[in-house]
């Protein structure tokens, strides 16, 4: 009998051990030591090195416990308003008939969604988007459609085509070949998520699209899911570059699902990323010629980005400050 105790008491100790060895193991994994971290907020995340000075806009309003819509609205206006920012708003290259048309979209922690495509010769479509949610009974207008919203809304119409981009695109003509640059140089977007102080998230993103494409080309930009979406019980994501490739996996949305289902923000990245190249190499197409990033926030404030090729950055800015990080990829 006795024997008996012992045993299951060295059975008890022994088991007690090996349970405490996985629980400190399970610690010092970085997946899963981050569930212990306590949370960053607020925190503000956006595409492009444009994002710094787009982060500090919106960081006025975060560090004044002010709202994640308010603050991606405010940060992401910023390089939309710049000229010298070629590839979002006032500036960007116009299409293949000379034509500059932009698209936005914007999301709330409640699920409110408001998006423009194809809107010409207004500034800042992400605020149009933001009365599009607010003010409208839809949740994205397009082309004339749009533009006559905004125009009622109070909205200036302005040429939006600077000398550079008309410049640029007479020289174009001369060849009208449409090779895209897999990065920043030819096209792309900005794309902001935050996590503000009441913990809720937002997110806005902006862009004029590809330079040189067909009129009536839209891309994932304005579209809720592909180029942006907000879960606010999980995180957020938004992303950047040859948009039919995140249309196609409903890249956004993917990546806070996979979030929901337990992953990090960079881990979900990665497997998006990975879904969209098996996709491309389905089609026969070359990687080299393809570039898409995501960012991605969870509700505790961690985040995450990963994107096809080399070359995409994007800025992260929280209590410890603004800073721009190289994003990690697949093509070596």
């Amino acid at each position: 009998m006795a024997n008996r105790r012992n045993f299951l008491k060295n059975t008890a100790l022994a088991s007690a051990g090996l349970a405490f060895t996985a629980f400190k193991r399970n610690l010092e994994d970085p997946e899963i030591k981050s569930i212990s971290n306590k949370i960053t907020k607020p925190i503000v995340l956006s595409t492009w090195r444009f994002g710094i000075e787009a982060n500090a806009e919106a960081w006025k309003i975060l560090n004044n416990n002010g709202k994640a819509l308010d603050a991606v609205e405010a940060g992401v206006k910023i390089p939309e308003g710049n000229p010298e920012e070629r590839s979002v708003g006032y500036g960007g290259r116009p299409d293949r008939d000379g034509r500059v048309t932009l698209d936005a979209c914007i999301m709330d922690e409640l699920s409110n969604i408001g998006s423009v495509a194809c809107l010409e010769y207004i500034k800042h479509p992400i605020s149009v988007a933001r009365l599009v949610m607010e003010k409208s009974p839809h949740v994205m207008l397009v082309g004339d459609g749009a533009l006559q919203f905004a125009l009622e809304q109070g909205f200036k119409k302005e040429n939006l085509l600077t000398p550079e981009s008309e410049k640029e695109w007479k020289e174009w003509l001369k060849t009208s070949e449409y090779l895209p640059k897999a990065n920043i140089e030819n096209h792309d977007t900005i794309g902001m998520i935050a996590l503000d102080s009441h913990g809720n998230l937002s997110g806005a993103c902006t862009t004029s699209g590809m330079a040189f494409k067909m009129h009536g080309r839209v891309g994932d930009s304005p579209i809720i899911g592909a180029g942006l979406f907000v879960d606010n019980e999980i995180g957020a994501a938004t992303a950047t570059g040859h948009g039919e490739e995140v249309i196609r996996v409903v890249g956004c949305h993917l990546v806070v699902e996979l979030m929901r289902q337990g992953k990090s923000p960079q881990k979900a990245c990665e497997e998006a990323v990975s879904r969209i190249v098996k996709k491309i190499k389905l089609r026969g197409k070359e990687l080299k010629d393809i570039q898409v990033g995501f960012i991605a926030l969870n509700k505790k404030g961690e985040y995450g980005s990963y994107c096809v090729q080399g070359g995409f950055n994007y800025a992260v800015h929280d209590a410890t400050g603004n800073r721009l990080i190289d994003a990690n990829y697949h093509l070596k």
